[in-house]
């Protein structure tokens, strides 16, 4: 059996109903293929997700090890640093911690203020000016609230000057209210490989 080629002549033009076919099969195989591709993007998100949560088990399990397990057995074996036989050492350090909630940000500041490290307060005055107003920029920076702008201001204390005030404190036995500033202080084991 041969195959039929129809063309239906109209009054503006012809139709190839062999072609026409050719482009419906074509369409199918695109809706196809992304099918397939929306299938295996699914597949990798559900992957991606399943590895995350491995890297954070493996995460939990290395922060326990590192801050709990190896911390106390050398503790009880009275032993602050360890020469291993590949020639890596082994040496727990203590590690602080602190931040401030929102809740608890007025009378932290305020125990900052009254035990003299008022000055750890970052205390930031932002403006904002639209286009073109370069001018009114350098006469409110010399006038501050002379041409009607309020300024939005933002008091904070860096993490890392905090952390650093708390170890501070810490170490050397100074007060250093918790329940104001979160504080955390524990252990971690820091292995140093050789080379």
């Amino acid at each position: 059996m041969s195959d039929v080629k129809v063309k239906v002549f109209t009054g503006s033009g012809s139709i190839n109903f062999e072609e026409d076919q050719r482009e419906d099969l074509n369409s199918v195989n695109d809706a196809k293929s992304l099918s397939d591709q929306v299938v295996k993007l699914k597949q990798l998100e559900d992957e991606l997700v399943d590895k995350e949560k491995e890297l954070k088990e493996l995460k939990r399990k290395v922060e326990l090890v590192s801050g709990e397990v190896i911390p106390t057995m050398m503790q009880e074996m009275n032993i602050s640093t360890l020469k291993l036989a590949d020639g890596s050492s082994v040496e727990v350090k203590p590690v602080y911690g602190a931040s401030i909630t929102v809740a608890n940000k007025e009378a932290a500041y305020t125990w900052l203020r009254e035990n003299g490290l008022g000055d750890l307060i970052k205390n930031e005055i932002t403006v904002s000016f639209g286009r073109n107003e370069d001018n009114k920029a350098s006469e409110y920076a010399d006038l501050a609230k002379g041409h009607g702008y309020e300024p939005v201001q933002k008091l904070k204390v860096e993490p890392m000057t905090l952390k650093a005030l708390v170890r501070e404190r810490l170490e050397s036995g100074q007060e250093m209210p918790s329940d104001l500033f979160n504080v955390f202080a524990g252990n971690r084991t820091k292995v140093t490989r050789s080379k």
